[in-house]
């Protein structure tokens, strides 16, 4: 059962947590949402606020779902969900209900975002900005043709983390 708790409070590492154990973003609502499977992304403090970034590329699905939404979630699951995470990372919610086909309970956070009540964390996130990646900026000319060999740059988008939940 997933616990209200105050983000300062949380002790993983984001870094394991993130890059290894993968996290799901979600926009939309409720009734009505799209989740990703990503293993970019970062937590900390930035103009004032515990924020949390994730990049979308925009042949997404999640990412028409995120653009319309003032709000997003960042759920991180157990490594016993390790299928469904894959499922929603290799399939698109324009072709399978992924919320149906992994079995997940959608709840709703702060501003109605969707989160899934089977996450062991979850982060509530108000969109504050976004930008998308400039090639012509990359200082290492490597990051370029290795991770967007066809161009199709990610969005970063920062959250200001306004709920999170702890499975107890």
């Amino acid at each position: 059962m997933l616990e209200k708790c105050e983000v300062k409070s949380l002790d993983q590492n984001v870094f394991t947590l993130i890059g290894e154990q993968w996290m799901l973003i979600t926009a939309g609502t409720p009734e009505h949402c799209n989740t990703m499977t990503a293993s970019w992304g970062g937590l900390g403090v930035l103009w004032g606020a515990d924020v949390a970034t994730c990049y979308i590329r925009p042949q997404r699905y999640t990412y028409e779902f995120i653009e319309k939404s003032d709000y997003f979630t960042l759920s991180f699951l157990e490594e016993a969900y390790r299928k469904q995470l894959a499922l929603c990372g290799a399939k698109s919610g324009r072709e399978v209900d992924k919320v149906k086909e992994c079995g997940f309970t959608v709840c709703a956070g702060a501003g109605n975002a969707p989160y899934f009540q089977e996450a062991e964390l979850v982060l509530v996130c108000r969109k504050l900005y976004y930008q998308d990646i400039d090639p012509t900026h990359f200082l290492d000319q490597g990051i370029d043709g290795k991770w967007y060999p066809q161009k199709d740059y990610h969005r970063m988008y920062i959250g200001e983390i306004v709920e999170a939940y702890q499975k107890k």
